[in-house]
């Protein structure tokens, strides 16, 4: 099985340390690579300042509030790439805002999930979008 590659789109070194703990603990063979601010996703993800050799994820776990370039940003570049925008984005975040939730979704979000401040509920959610996203979804793979 090939191994389903994510791109973790987050600044706060805790929730970067749980998110991939939580994947490398998963049945699923997972590799995840990090980008801490907005442009340094959009440089991953479109090959540029560096990242000329960056593999396209088939999943993007994308934060809201980051340095540089917001989440809100970054999705609307990713959905306005016709060689991004069929990359699922699920929005996690510490926020529940309404606005935040309704503009996700507006920008073709795929999924919005608020983190859970406690620890076990937090690597409960991430192996619950790993049990959707890699054995119930099909995801469009080799897109590089």
């Amino acid at each position: 099985m090939k191994p389903i590659r994510i791109l973790l789109v987050e600044d706060n070194e805790g929730d970067i340390v749980l998110t991939t703990e939580a994947l490398e603990d998963s049945k699923f063979i997972n590799e995840v690579d990090v980008a801490r601010n907005g442009r340094e996703a959009l440089d991953h993800l479109m090959k540029k300042r560096g990242y000329e050799e960056a593999i396209l994820p088939d999943l993007i776990l994308l934060d809201i509030n980051l340095p540089i370039m917001s989440g809100h940003e970054v999705l609307l570049e990713i959905k306005n790439d016709k060689n991004l925008n069929s990359i699922p984005v699920i929005m996690l975040t510490t926020s529940s805002s309404d606005t935040d939730i309704k503009k996700a979704y507006h920008n073709h979000a795929n999924c919005f999930i608020s983190k859970p401040v406690e620890i076990d509920e937090f690597m409960t959610a991430i192996s619950g979008i790993e049990q959707f996203w890699f054995s119930i979804v099909s995801l469009p793979r080799d897109q590089n």
